[in-house]
């Protein structure tokens, strides 16, 4: 009984000595447990910041680099500039400093510089190649600058000089070399004008030799075009080298709260790029008459063009652009005998606001035209033409663009461009039908790429059905490479 009495007490005091251990046991296992995730944490806190610290010496190491390489680039070209370009920049404690600014490379190259006045030039060249199912690719093509030829075809070889001349005016010229199926080079002064830059009221003066501001297109050179040819309308009225001439344009930006600008231009209405008008068509006959009138003789005798234009911002995100224009002058065809061109132009572009350079876009450009041309009397060569009566001719066209930015640099296009007459002339009925008149039509889908913005690559089939002839199938492979940096264009 007494033995009983004292092994209770024992195993009491044996059980609480176990419940002690578990409890150490427990406790020491959590703290492992804390000291493991803790020591973990603070590993991958360290692997952070020495990843940091790495990739922010690399930068540091790469901004150097580049800094050290465009300090060596400037210093090279600098070599080679008559002065460097300067800037008045405050200095300590009052008065003003002088500093020498660096050239980058986004900029364009200035090879002369004369005080505030400077010139920048640039290259641009414009290569197709391809082929075509037409006899006649020449008839079939409307543009100087579209693909003339099975094979390859130089489209344009431009050069660019523009700068500024002094406080009130500014300049460009636009020489352009191309060279045509027989391999002979021709060269030409496309453009060659200057522009005030401090007339008051809004007013603006343009004078010299330079594209009509007639529409969205006629006014642009082939490299800034969303297809590698021209619209056939284009063609059909504005002739191959499209309507410039020389002259004077005055313009004024009216006080709007949006872009809103009206533009009145006179120029000469003679020569091969003022087609529709008194142009003598090399010696041939132009809708069964000979065309020659001579020089300007009086006011009458010039080309005048009205245009307007006016921006809307839809939204953040979407831009509208119309344009409305006219082009009135004498033609060739008789001492009395005019041309109207009338035309109107619509651009919408959509551009989400988290755009990346550029990209995604989708755009939308339409024109329309319509020409009224009095044909003179022709009293006949009886060896050759009957006579013919005098006669208003009308014709009209249109074209429609898509383009579709769906990725950086890469573009999808797709076009469609009609033309075609009102009437059958009475010309048409006595030498047969006039192919200058027909109706036709086209589509046009196109891929362009855009290495840079210096290059593009763009792949274009052309489906052609032409009234009386039939259906043509063309595809052009277009390269474009530009050196410098070329002047801005319009929006």
């Amino acid at each position: 009984m007494l033995s009983a009495l004292v092994l209770v007490p024992l195993c009491g005091i044996q059980a609480q000595e176990t419940n002690e251990v578990e409890q150490l046991k427990r406790q020491l296992r959590l703290l492992q447990e804390n000291f493991d995730r803790v020591q973990r944490e603070h590993k991958q806190q360290i692997d952070t910041l020495t990843q940091k610290l790495d990739e922010l010496a690399k930068r540091q190491s790469a901004e150097a680099e580049k800094k050290k390489l465009e300090q060596e680039l400037a210093a090279e070209l600098q070599k080679n500039q008559p002065a460097a370009a300067t800037q008045t920049a405050p200095a300590p404690g009052g008065g003003a400093q002088t500093a020498t600014t660096g050239w980058s490379p986004s900029q364009p190259i200035t090879v002369a510089r004369a005080g505030s006045a400077y010139m920048n030039i640039s290259f641009d060249a414009l290569v197709a190649a391809g082929t075509s199912t037409a006899n006649d690719i020449d008839k079939l093509e409307l543009g100087g600058h579209d693909p003339k030829e099975r094979g390859f075809t130089v489209q344009n070889l431009e050069m660019t000089f523009d700068g500024k001349v002094d406080p009130y005016f500014r300049g460009q010229a636009n020489i352009v070399l191309q060279i045509d199926p027989n391999g002979e080079t021709t060269i030409e002064a496309e453009e060659a004008y200057l522009e005030t830059m401090s007339l008051p009221w809004n007013l603006q003066v343009k004078a010299g030799q330079f594209f009509t501001e007639f529409g969205r297109l006629n006014p642009t050179h082939p490299h800034t075009w969303s297809f590698a040819d021209q619209p056939l309308v284009n063609g059909r009225f504005f002739g191959e080298d499209g309507l410039r001439s020389a002259g004077a344009r005055l313009s004024w930006l009216t006080p709007t709260p949006f872009y809103s600008e009206l533009f009145f231009t006179i120029q000469n209405s003679q020569g091969g790029t003022a087609f529709s008008f008194r142009n003598e068509h090399e010696g041939g006959l132009f809708f069964g008459r000979p065309h020659n009138q001579g020089r300007v003789k009086s006011l009458g005798d010039l080309l005048f063009v009205p245009h307007y234009a006016a921006s809307f911002d839809l939204s953040d995100s979407q831009t509208l652009v119309a344009g409305v224009s006219a082009a009135f002058g004498p033609n060739g065809s008789g001492p009395d005998q005019d041309t109207q061109i009338y035309g109107a132009d619509l651009y919408w572009k959509w551009k989400p606001a988290n755009a990346h350079a550029g990209f995604p876009f989708v755009s939308w450009q339409t024109e329309a035209m319509l020409r009224r041309y009095e044909a003179g009397v022709f009293p006949g060569d009886a060896a050759a033409t009957p006579p013919l009566p005098a006669e208003a001719l009308t014709d009209w066209g249109i074209y429609s663009q898509v383009l579709w930015g769906f990725k950086p640099r890469w573009v999808a296009g797709l076009r469609g461009d009609f033309v075609a007459p009102t009437e059958t002339a009475a010309y048409e009925t006595i030498l047969g039908r006039d192919p200058d008149r027909a109706q036709r039509w086209r589509i046009s889908p196109n891929l362009t790429w855009y290495p840079s913005e210096f290059s593009k690559i763009r792949l274009q089939y052309n489906y052609d059905n032409r009234d009386g002839i039939g259906v043509d199938h063309s595809v052009w492979l277009q390269f474009e490479f530009l050196l410098g940096a070329h002047a801005a264009h319009k929006f």
